[in-house]
């Protein structure tokens, strides 16, 4: 009877299910993987864009030399030439430098809001998730009160009870913007708190505050950076639209909303004018919506 022979040379294999193996990836199969995966339409897409936008946000006087505040009405609504790429407005400055700044405030706007919005729901999501009991109750009321208003009718409410500038726009959008991470992460929480390694270490007698540091939300944390990445690009959106009806950034600053308001006169007139900062938002979300799918799918276990 014919023996099979072991060969030892064999690559390592790792168990996947219970019947089930398969070959360990080497490292030059790592980093194919990354290779083929940078090299997808989506993730050069996106890398691209955000990529730009960074050099945008820290480059912009170096970018371009004219200055996005200056008036030239001699110049006013000229299409896009070789001089101003993307043509002027009704004053006369350029487009393209205006579209080129107002980045920094619009994705200013939006980081803040996202990262103020992801605190409050990391505390408060945090908090409900590992103590229960009355305080889930009465945090997770208060984020269901909250969550009952229409977000952008709260926003306008509170930025219009502030008052019209930068500030109170973020403000207003943070203020509406942090419920939904206050449920992500509890449901994060409830989930992890009770598995074996969390009941181990409290049998050792780590006081809570360390066991939620440093083993539950390190172990929460992959929903909530891929939600933080895709909402950058929605509360761009948000801001903007507070912008666009007066209640954010006001004229003359550079802000993609505003600069769709003050364009919305000339669009059959100067299409231009509201082309490029409408195609500045799409871009920066679509971006953003997809770097978010691409984190989701790098963290996801698979």
């Amino acid at each position: 009877m014919k023996t099979r022979s072991l060969d030892l040379t064999a690559k390592r294999h790792v168990p996947v299910e219970a019947g089930m193996w398969l070959p360990e990836q080497t490292r030059s199969q790592k980093l194919w993987e990354l290779r083929r995966r940078l090299l997808r339409l989506d993730y050069a897409f996106s890398f691209t864009v955000v990529a730009i936008l960074l050099i945008c946000l820290i480059g912009a006087p170096w970018i371009t030399t004219y200055d996005p505040y200056a008036v030239d009405l001699k110049a006013a609504t000229h299409p896009p030439s070789l001089e101003h790429w993307m043509g002027t407005d009704d004053y006369g400055r350029d487009i393209f430098t205006r579209v080129v700044y107002g980045s920094r405030y619009s994705l200013g706007m939006g980081l803040i809001v996202t990262m103020v919005a992801t605190l409050i729901g990391v505390i408060l999501g945090g908090t409900a998730g590992f103590l229960g009991g009355r305080v889930d109750e009465l945090i997770m009321r208060f984020t269901d009160m909250v969550m009952g208003f229409p977000a952008i009718l709260f926003a306008m409410i509170i930025a219009a009870i502030l008052g019209s500038n930068l500030t109170n726009a973020i403000i207003a959008a943070a203020a509406v913007w942090w419920p939904s991470y206050v449920r992500l992460l509890r449901g994060q929480v409830l989930s992890v708190k009770n598995d074996l390694y969390v009941e181990a270490v409290r049998s050792i007698g780590a006081t809570n505050v360390r066991i939620l540091m440093r083993h539950i939300l390190p172990n929460s944390w992959a929903p909530i950076i891929v939600r933080s990445t895709m909402d950058l690009g929605r509360a761009v959106i948000f801001t903007g639209t507070l912008s666009f009806i007066g209640l954010g950034a006001q004229p003359p600053i550079p802000e993609w909303g505003t600069m769709l308001a003050e364009a919305r006169w000339f669009i059959l007139d100067a299409w231009w004018y509201i082309t490029f900062p409408g195609l500045a938002i799409f871009v920066t979300v679509f971006a953003f919506s997809i770097l978010g799918d691409i984190i989701d799918e790098i963290l996801r276990p698979t």
